[in-house]
């Protein structure tokens, strides 16, 4: 296998992907470090990149980057989602919030800023970040005219193009969605929740002309191809709902998605799939399954999902139980949902609150999925609360700070750093502190002379108390 070493950008020259060099046998920087934080061997990523099943989002552009992986043989990621609005946040409260979203774990982060000063703040982020950055180009397109009926398919191009040149790393295209898809979500209860969808939806009715995006999908490969920019093909009609989940509408578009997903494979252009936010919990491995048949195994990348829609304030953990279920059936990215999901813009808290829910969510799937590092972390944290390593166990902890501050509320003194108990049970009811003070020897002997006191003398109850004694 070759190895690569150079630029991959030249401005005289057409730009070389990830994927043409994985194809090409070519090992390159970004999946050398990419086996290197996965624990993976180097082959095994280049051939992953090189089938589609794993994207290494990595604009030529970016250079503060620190090479990541999405997919099926990488543990799951986590994106979240910062930007400002129209009515609220600033560039300086954007770029706080990239800080505290990479403190906090998240492995993209995705600028949804719309309003004033969008391209200052996407610099500013981009300047700043190690991880991948991710847009979605219709919102800055939308800015520059004063209704949706007056975006032109060559306005939306022009853009995706500009932000391809800003160093954006992946970009959601709402290419999936069709003029004759949107009948059939006329009698949904949230109709179209996606702002790209409800965007495109709207200007197609209006021209009643085809989605611009789909009509323009070779041109927007080769800028993508150009600079290396991940396609994440949006879910436009994804439900809003329970009542709208799994619906033709959803199903409708995705089926689009793999067609697009082949498109862009053959222009060596890097995709992941975006799948649905409301889904009960009966229908997540389905939908997980469709999606990685219908779209040949390119990454799933969710939106929680939320199991239930009846927690305003609390989202981050209806969707968190969504995300744990379909990190475990195959998603390989989660997108993450703060507890001010369909209320309002998120701040640094709010931030911080989605993304330890959502590390809690991806760390169960990769246990679910066999991963041995995962299971060394749980096991380590657990024999230092056996241990009665309080230090040890804030240390391993997710929130150190948190651990320590819900310890030391009631037992602050620094004795208690190494007593046997917490505040719950204290020393006398403390299930694990007794454990310890059981007389091993005299059970061992009384299991072998089968004269334990009380025990039930059934063949069953002997090979269990045999089992534990040895």
């Amino acid at each position: 296998m070759q190895e690569q070493n150079r630029t991959r950008f030249d401005p005289g020259a057409e730009c070389v992907t990830q994927m043409h060099l994985a194809r090409e046998g070519v090992l390159s920087p970004e999946m050398k470090r990419v086996a290197e934080r996965e624990r993976l061997d180097p082959e095994l990523v280049c051939s992953e990149v090189a089938r589609g099943r794993m994207i290494i989002p990595a604009n030529v552009h970016h250079e503060a980057l620190d090479p990541m992986a999405i997919g099926l043989k990488a543990r799951v990621k986590i994106n979240s989602n910062i930007g400002n609005s129209p009515t609220s946040s600033s560039l300086e409260e954007e770029v706080q919030k990239l800080t505290v979203s990479e403190g906090w774990g998240a492995d993209t982060v995705m600028d949804l800023s719309t309003g004033k000063r969008i391209d200052e703040t996407r610099e500013a982020i981009i300047a700043a970040a190690s991880v991948p950055i991710g847009t979605v180009p219709i919102y800055q397109a939308l800015e520059c005219v004063k209704q949706i009926e007056e975006l032109t398919p060559e306005g939306l191009v022009e853009n995706i193009a500009h932000q391809a040149r800003q160093g954006v790393d992946y970009m959601t295209i709402h290419a999936g969605v069709r003029l004759e898809h949107l009948p059939l979500c006329q009698h949904r209860v949230t109709g179209i929740v996606s702002r790209g969808g409800g965007i495109l939806a709207r200007w197609m009715v209006h021209h009643m002309r085809e989605n611009p995006l789909y009509e323009r999908f070779d041109e927007i490969l080769e800028i993508c191809r150009r600079h290396d920019v991940s396609i994440s093909l949006g879910d436009g009609l994804r439900p809003g709902s329970i009542a709208d989940a799994s619906d033709a509408a959803q199903f409708a578009e995705l089926q689009t998605l793999g067609e697009l997903t082949e498109r862009a494979w053959a222009r060596d252009v890097q995709v992941m799939i975006e799948g649905p936010g409301h889904i009960p919990l009966d229908q997540l491995e389905m939908n997980v399954r469709r999606q990685q048949e219908t779209c040949h195994e390119a990454p799933f990348y969710t939106l929680g999902p939320l199991v239930t829609d009846i927690a305003p304030g609390y989202d981050h953990i209806t969707s968190a139980i969504g995300a744990a279920i379909v990190g475990w059936h195959g998603t390989s990215m989660l997108c993450y949902v703060t507890p001010k999901e369909h209320l309002g813009l998120p701040n640094a808290q709010d931030v911080k609150e989605g993304l330890i829910a959502y590390r809690i969510a991806a760390h169960a799937a990769d246990l679910a999925r066999g991963s041995a590092r995962a299971a060394q972390w749980d096991r380590e944290l657990s024999k230092a609360r056996f241990s009665f390593d309080w230090r040890r166990q804030f240390e391993l902890a997710l929130d150190p700070e948190t651990a320590r501050a819900m310890h030391d509320e009631t037992l602050a003194d620094d004795y208690f750093k190494s007593a046997e108990f917490c505040s719950m049970c204290g020393p006398k009811y403390c299930p694990m502190h007794n454990f310890k003070d059981l007389d091993w020897d005299a059970l061992r002997e009384a299991v072998t002379a089968r004269k334990a006191p009380g025990v039930a003398r059934s063949s069953l109850a002997r090979d269990e108390l045999a089992e534990v004694a040895s």
